[in-house]
């Protein structure tokens, strides 16, 4: 491997240009995806999120927001996360989609008539199959492939960060759905912190 630039600078401007192409090979490579998936977290009446490692970590973010929105959301695994029944929704994130927890807790939600919405970067993976047409693809490298190839970045980071947008991007068009402003958001903030 070469040696690369040292510098937060350059690593800002390397990760802002990954993240930018990835989010345009989202859109431009399955745009409907992205519509379905709006639509199935909007109509869903509880949604429960749920991640390994940082994964998991990005997904709570989106939860937070989701739960600004007044949606029901629930993170698997919490002490008081009820248990998910027909009609809930399951968003997964897996870089692999073959985490062997999240595609078993999406194998429930499946059995019980519940939806699933995966985020991972292979379209083939057994969580993919189990999303059902709502599973977005993130061209990034998956948390074992070291090769540089889909990312310069360390691990997953380059799919870890993808959950983050993504999840910020479904927030944004979800707020702008509902029509409510950032005031009527405000109050289902914490107040205990």
């Amino acid at each position: 491997m070469e040696l690369m630039e040292a510098g937060v600078g350059h690593s800002l401007d390397l990760i802002a240009g990954e993240l930018t192409d990835m989010a345009v090979r989202v859109v431009r490579d399955d745009p409907m995806t992205l519509g379905r998936v709006s639509d199935v977290v909007a109509e869903s009446p509880r949604i429960f999120v749920l991640g390994a490692g940082r994964s998991g970590l990005a997904l709570q973010m989106t939860a937070m927001r989701l739960m600004h929105l007044g949606l029901s959301v629930h993170v698997v695994g919490e002490v008081t996360t009820p248990a998910i029944t027909s009609g809930d929704l399951l968003l997964v994130a897996s870089g692999s989609g073959r985490t062997s927890g999240i595609v078993r807790a999406a194998t429930t939600a499946v059995e019980v008539g519940a939806r699933v919405v995966a985020i991972t970067t292979d379209a083939a993976s057994p969580l993919a199959r189990l999303a059902d047409g709502t599973t977005i693809v993130v061209p990034a490298a998956a948390k074992l492939d070291r090769s540089g190839s889909a990312s310069s970045q360390y691990a997953g980071s380059l799919f870890e960060q993808a959950v983050v947008v993504i999840g910020d991007a479904l927030f944004h068009a979800l707020w702008a759905r509902s029509g409510q402003d950032a005031d009527a958001l405000w109050p289902r903030h914490s107040n205990l912190e």
